[in-house]
């Protein structure tokens, strides 16, 4: 586990959340197991020694008055410009640099990933530093196997999606192959303000299982979760 003592920088932890929600309105203050959504990802943040100063990105007056409950500093407002639907997670990221200079490291954390850990913020930054790589995101295990996917050409006929397909008939045989989960970004300030992208050729995966990747985007997947939570 990352410590203060150790962590080569100053690390700013930050939790966007917007109030358009489309797919399941207000969706980060909804409550869930006796707590609304974005609190899950406050204290699974505040209680990691990986992060020095926490802080929400929003534009809307519900959230920033449920996280400052919940103990997550809100020293700025989102403005309206940044909090359409069209609007990258990467430009809310970088106001906030702009908004709070000085720190090195940053860890993006989306209150629609509620079940990543304490243990899983510090052990993705833990696996960033010792790597000597520039970003972190937090992965899983696909599903579905883009090695057994195709594309369909005019004439109807099935191309492979994957130059090199393996010449396996089992599942179990396919190469393991991940998929970004959206539940931990974490990158060095100076690279991500050059590179604009929290992956890449420097880029290190943490893996996570897939039944904590949960990604809740509308209303069956926050029904899910509940059940999940709360055995119902």
């Amino acid at each position: 586990m990352t410590s203060p003592a150790t962590r080569p920088g100053r690390v700013l932890g930050v939790i966007t959340a917007r109030g358009g929600s489309r797919g399941l309105p207000r969706k980060n203050v909804l409550a869930a197991g006796g707590r609304p959504l974005i609190a899950w990802t406050i204290s699974a943040a505040l209680a990691s020694s990986a992060i020095d100063h926490l802080v929400l990105s929003s534009d809307d007056d519900e959230i920033i008055e449920t996280a400052k409950a919940w103990g997550c500093a809100v020293p700025f407002k989102r403005p309206a410009e940044l909090a359409s639907d069209t609007v990258s997670s990467m430009d809310v990221v970088l106001h906030c640099l702009e908004q709070l200079p000085g720190y090195d490291y940053v860890v993006l954390l989306q209150p629609t990933s509620p079940l990543r850990t304490t243990e899983d913020i510090g052990a993705a930054f833990e696996l960033l530093r010792t790597s000597g790589a520039q970003s972190c995101v937090s992965v899983c295990e696909a599903e579905q196997s883009p090695y057994w996917m195709f594309q369909m050409n005019d004439g109807g006929w099935l191309v492979d999606l994957l130059p090199h397909r393996p010449a396996v008939h089992r599942r179990q045989d396919l190469p393991p192959v991940y998929v970004v989960n959206g539940a931990i970004y974490i990158a060095r300030t100076d690279w991500l303000r050059r590179t604009r992208s929290f992956t890449g050729k420097e880029c290190v995966g943490y893996p996570m299982p897939r039944e904590r990747s949960i990604d809740i985007d509308d209303a069956e997947d926050f029904a899910a979760f509940r059940r999940k939570i709360e055995g119902t």
